[in-house]
C-alpha cells in the first residue's frame, strides 16, 4: 500500500486539483484508492460532488471521535475509488488535539486500524504546517509535492522540507519526498520555463517528466463535481493527469 501526503502549504499550487485527478486516474488504472480530505475547507470532498453541509460524518470523527475510517469512507461516482470526507469542524481538530496524548498519530493509528486494504491512500493536506498536516505526515510513506510554475513557486519550502526532516528523524522515519509535480504550466511564458529549470536543478530526478498545463477544463470540473477524468478526459488537463499517472504506476517497479 503505497501513502502518500500531497501537500505545499502555498495556496494556489494546484494541490486539491491534483490529489483528486491522481487518485481519479489511479482507480481507473485499476487501483483501489481511498481519498482523505485533511483539509477544513473540504475541496477534495466538493470536487468529488459532496454537499459539505449534507455529510454526516468526516475525518474529523476519526481524528476526534475515534470513529472507525471505515464508518466514515464513501464510495464516489469512479469506480475502485473511496473517500474520507472532510467538513468545516475540522478547523477547530487542532485545537481539540492539543491535549490529546499522541496527538501527532492519531491518523496513523486510525489507517493501521482500517480493515479495508488499498492500494494506494492519497492524503490532501491542508495549506499549512500545523497538526492536521503532522498527522497525515506521520500515516504516509511518500510526499508528492505540487509546485505552480510562477515567481514565488520556491517560497516557502524551506520551512516545508525542516517539517519533514524533523518528521522523518523523530516520529517516522521512513517517510520521503518521491514526486514533485509542475502544475498550472505554459509553455509560451518564460517565467514558466525559468521556474520549472529552477525546480528541476533543484529536485532534480525526483520531478515528473510530465508537467500540468494550465486549461480552464481544470478549473471548471470541481463545479461540476466531477473529476477531470469525468469531466474532460480529452482535454489538456485529461491528458496531463492521465501521463503523471502513468508515471506513477512505472515507481510501483
Amino acid at each position: 500500500m503505497r501513502k502518500i501526503a500531497v501537500i505545499n502549504q502555498k495556496g494556489g499550487s494546484g494541490k486539491t486539483t491534483t490529489v483528486v485527478n491522481l487518485a481519479a486516474y489511479l482507480a481507473l488504472a485499476g487501483r483501489s484508492v481511498l481519498l482523505i480530505d485533511m483539509d477544513p475547507q473540504s475541496h477534495a470532498s466538493i470536487h468529488l460532488g459532496l454537499e459539505p453541509h449534507a455529510i454526516t460524518k468526516s475525518i474529523y470523527d476519526v481524528l476526534i471521535g475515534g470513529t472507525p475510517i471505515a464508518d466514515v469512507t464513501i464510495s464516489t461516482a469512479v469506480k475502485n475509488l473511496s473517500l474520507v470526507p472532510a467538513r468545516i469542524e475540522l478547523a477547530s481538530a487542532e485545537i481539540e488535539l492539543v491535549n490529546t496524548v499522541g496527538r501527532e498519530i492519531v491518523l496513523r493509528d486510525a489507517v493501521k486500524k482500517c480493515k479495508q486494504s488499498y492500494d494506494y491512500v492519497l492524503l490532501d493536506c491542508p495549506p499549512s504546517l500545523g497538526l492536521l498536516t503532522l498527522n497525515a505526515l506521520t500515516t504516509a510513506r511518500e510526499v508528492f509535492i505540487p509546485i505552480q510554475t510562477e515567481f514565488f513557486a520556491l517560497e516557502g519550502l524551506t520551512k516545508l522540507f525542516q517539517t519533514i526532516k524533523i518528521v522523518r528523524e523523530r516520529i517516522n522515519g521512513d517517510i520521503k519526498i518521491t514526486g514533485v509535480i509542475l502544475t498550472m504550466f505554459d509553455g509560451r511564458k518564460n517565467i514558466c520555463n525559468d521556474v520549472a529549470e529552477k525546480v528541476r536543478a533543484h529536485f532534480k530526478e525526483k520531478v515528473f517528466k510530465t508537467k500540468i498545463r494550465d486549461t480552464v477544463r481544470l478549473a471548471e470540473a470541481p463545479s461540476y463535481g466531477k473529476a477531470i477524468s469525468e469531466y474532460a478526459p480529452h482535454s489538456h488537463g485529461g491528458e496531463d493527469y492521465r501521463k503523471l499517472t502513468r508515471e506513477i504506476l512505472r515507481q510501483e517497479r
